[in-house]
């Protein structure tokens, strides 16, 4: 059997407004501000999405969704996500490990921690332990500092296999 293994990078940033949801790894964070975007704004799953696309070398997530797109207006990231899963899938790749970081001032995220590894997990079919998330924050320095935004980084590593006329991954 062959195995190809990939590691990818990505990163999204929002501005925070009032009057929108704060949505990250697919959980709604009660807060006084939401990121604003085209779709739901889950810097979280954007940079994911975008992590996964580069290691399967499937371009971004802009690519694939853009925001031109009418259709994609206020969607669920949570969709986006199901659809780049797809893509490995039919690509023969398979998630080994995603690692993130989310940088804001606030609000405090540690008690939703675990609800979006679930979420993602479940999203991604694979394990939870196969997600990890930290949060931080920019010391009250730039945009992010300021409260006026939030921004999301995240590593991954996949796997391609092959076996003898097998055309999927395991």
């Amino acid at each position: 059997m062959e195995e190809d293994t990939r590691a990818g990078i990505g990163y999204d940033l929002h501005r925070l407004v009032e009057g929108r949801k704060l949505i990250l790894g697919g959980v709604e964070i009660a807060c006084e501000k939401g990121a604003l975007g085209h779709s739901d704004a889950d810097a979280l799953i954007h940079a994911i999405c975008d992590a996964l696309l580069g290691a399967a070398g499937l371009g971004d997530i802009g690519q694939h969704f853009p925001d031109s797109d009418p259709h994609y207006k206020n969607i669920s990231s949570l969709i986006l996500l199901e659809q780049v899963n797809s893509l490995l899938i039919k690509n023969n790749f398979c998630i080994g490990h995603i690692d993130c970081v989310i940088t804001v001032e606030r609000p405090r995220l540690a008690p939703y921690i675990e609800k979006m590894r679930s979420q993602l997990a479940d999203k991604l079919n694979v394990n939870i332990s196969q997600i990890n998330i930290k949060v931080k924050t920019n010391e009250g320095i730039g945009a992010i500092g300021r409260g006026e935004a939030i921004a999301a980084s995240a590593v991954c590593i996949i796997k391609r296999v092959r076996g003898p006329g097998s055309s999927s991954a395991p």
